[in-house]
């Protein structure tokens, strides 16, 4: 586990190499601040419009190539989708900046604002799901299948055979049976449509899209489009609850398939138990997990889905 000496000289490492990059790419920053600093140190430049994303360590089973191949992917997507009108915190760096033998992206900088509410309304919700954003056509030609489900995820659980910490041998198999089961499924396009016939493969934000929403005095604005992948939509309504659901159902203007959504969501919670490999180098992560952890220890949470 790392000590919060090394972790804090961690973010003074990704603090400067953000400062040091902008200067050679022509900005002038001031003062930097942290936003946000799990999985990436994510850097304000004020007073110039942009903050900086600096990844603090790469999940078992994502090289550096396939994260900068992800960034490239998602500036391109998030260029178009912002081009076409949606309200996005786009890129403003035309390709992700290597520095300090890391892989960098820039984005416009949006004064974000305290939500009255934890969550948002299952109107505004809705909105963030695939049927009433652009249409990423033109774009998605080389995008993977769920792309969420690639190989980090088989590798931070096989990282947890080492783990004598955070999950028992008990919590080990059941997460090793319930993926076997899983992926099959939604790892693979022809499997998930033999399983459910009714499906139809469309662009999905891949992340949790209702979640990932700034809250600025414009309105909101979508963010963070790591994941974009074709896939079920019932992906990005994972955990949003009934409302939300009910409310995509009538923008979108079709049914959600119940059990489809909730093997979707089996396996975000198998994704969630995966992260916990990451639990030594990424300590704030563990706080987060653990009630989620719990939920996915009650026996039989998804009706059978997996028996």
């Amino acid at each position: 586990m790392l000590t919060d000496a090394e972790l804090a000289a961690r973010t003074d490492r990704a603090v400067d190499t953000a400062v040091s990059a902008a200067r050679d790419h022509g900005y002038c920053p001031g003062t930097p601040r942290v936003l946000h600093d799990l999985f990436s140190v994510v850097v304000a430049l004020e007073p110039e419009p942009v903050v900086v994303r600096v990844p603090t360590g790469l999940p078992p089973g994502l090289d550096p190539a396939g994260q900068a191949e992800q960034q490239r992917r998602e500036i391109a997507v998030s260029r178009w989708v912002s081009d076409a009108g949606h309200p996005w915190s786009g890129p403003h760096t035309p390709r992700p900046v290597a520095a300090g033998g890391l892989s960098l992206t820039f984005r416009e900088r949006r004064t974000v604002r305290r939500p009255r509410t934890a969550r948002p309304t299952p109107v505004r919700a809705a909105r963030r799901s695939p049927g009433c954003t652009p249409r990423y056509d033109r774009v998605r030609s080389s995008w993977d299948w769920m792309h969420p489900l690639d190989d980090s995820v088989t590798a931070m659980r096989d990282a947890l055979r080492h783990d004598t910490t955070h999950v028992s041998p008990t919590d080990r198999d059941r997460a090793l049976r319930e993926w076997a089961t899983i992926l099959p499924v939604l790892g693979d396009e022809a499997g998930c449509a033999d399983r459910f016939p009714g499906t139809r493969p469309q662009p999905v934000h891949g992340d949790s899209p209702a979640c990932n929403v700034l809250r600025t005095p414009d309105g909101p604005y979508d963010a963070d489009l790591e994941h974009v992948c074709v896939g079920p939509v019932e992906w990005d309504l994972t955990f949003a609850g009934p409302e939300v659901v009910a409310a995509s159902e009538r923008a979108a203007d079709r049914p959600v398939d119940a059990e489809l959504l909730a093997l979707c969501e089996a396996a975000r919670l198998v994704q969630l138990v995966a992260c916990v490999a990451m639990v030594p180098h990424q300590p704030g992560l563990g706080d987060g997990v653990s009630p989620l952890l719990e939920v996915w220890r009650a026996p039989e949470p998804w009706g059978g889905v997996l028996g």
